[in-house]
């Protein structure tokens, strides 16, 4: 193994990152505002609520982000009211079906993860929330999410770095980020097995950022005082001060 070259192309590889993270989280941010609503009427006993959003999960979940990936760059552009509407400003931009495809996705993952955190709630925390007045919407906003969240967020962490590595999908719609520079270089350099070992680094070093920084969370969010199932003085205290 060419020790230099593979020193070389982590460097060159380098100039990827800023759009692998770009992608990356652009897409967790619009995925996780989808996925928070979307979670609770997933968890809904209505029937005319959840099982939308269950044909919605079952479809984004079932097939491959690949696929998801392809029909929206390549098929959108098929259809007319699409590319005549302003939509098309934006959707004949590989970047931005890039970022519709792994948003739609990861909502889809999203939503299922954060259905079974709420499901998993007690419900006599909702009824506490109940006996002080406050709102359904006030109970899913500082009660029930915030339990379910924090009893979720191992499964969220590996949705972001499952997340994380799909990006290198974009390479596939010619977006140049860590993947598609490593493609490059290498019909460039026909050496694929030291700058294929270099993208391989680069993202297992990003992965141990996204990983120590989930530890943190994880470590901060269990400093912090827990909900129990019978009300007491912590807890009404926390809930009227809107924590």
């Amino acid at each position: 193994m060419d020790i230099t070259l593979l020193i070389n192309s982590i460097l060159t590889l380098g100039r990827g990152i800023p759009l692998t993270l770009l992608l990356t989280f652009a897409s967790l941010v619009i995925a996780l505002v989808l996925a928070v609503p979307l979670a609770f009427l997933r968890a809904s006993p209505a029937k005319w609520l959840s099982l939308p959003v269950l044909a919605y999960t079952y479809v984004f979940r079932g097939t491959p982000l690949l696929v998801q990936l392809f029909l929206i760059y390549y098929g959108l552009g098929q259809i007319g009211f699409i590319r005549s509407s302003v939509a098309w400003i934006l959707l004949r931009e590989p970047f931005w079906c890039c970022l519709l495809a792994l948003a739609l996705n990861g909502a889809a993952y999203a939503t299922e993860i954060f259905r079974g955190g709420i499901q998993a709630v007690s419900p006599g925390v909702v009824e506490a929330g109940e006996s002080i007045g406050m709102t359904p919407l006030q109970i899913k906003r500082r009660i029930v999410f915030p339990i379910a969240f924090r009893s979720v967020l191992p499964s969220y962490a590996n949705e972001v770095i499952g997340m994380l590595k799909a990006s290198s999908l974009a390479s596939t719609v010619t977006l140049l980020e860590i993947t598609g520079l490593s493609r490059k270089l290498v019909a460039e350099t026909f050496a694929p097995y030291e700058i294929f070992i270099a993208a391989g680094l680069l993202y297992l070093a990003l992965t141990f950022g996204v990983t120590s920084a989930f530890h943190r969370l994880e470590g901060h969010l269990a400093g912090a005082p827990r909900v129990k199932t019978r009300p007491d003085k912590v807890f009404f205290r926390q809930v009227r001060h809107g924590q």
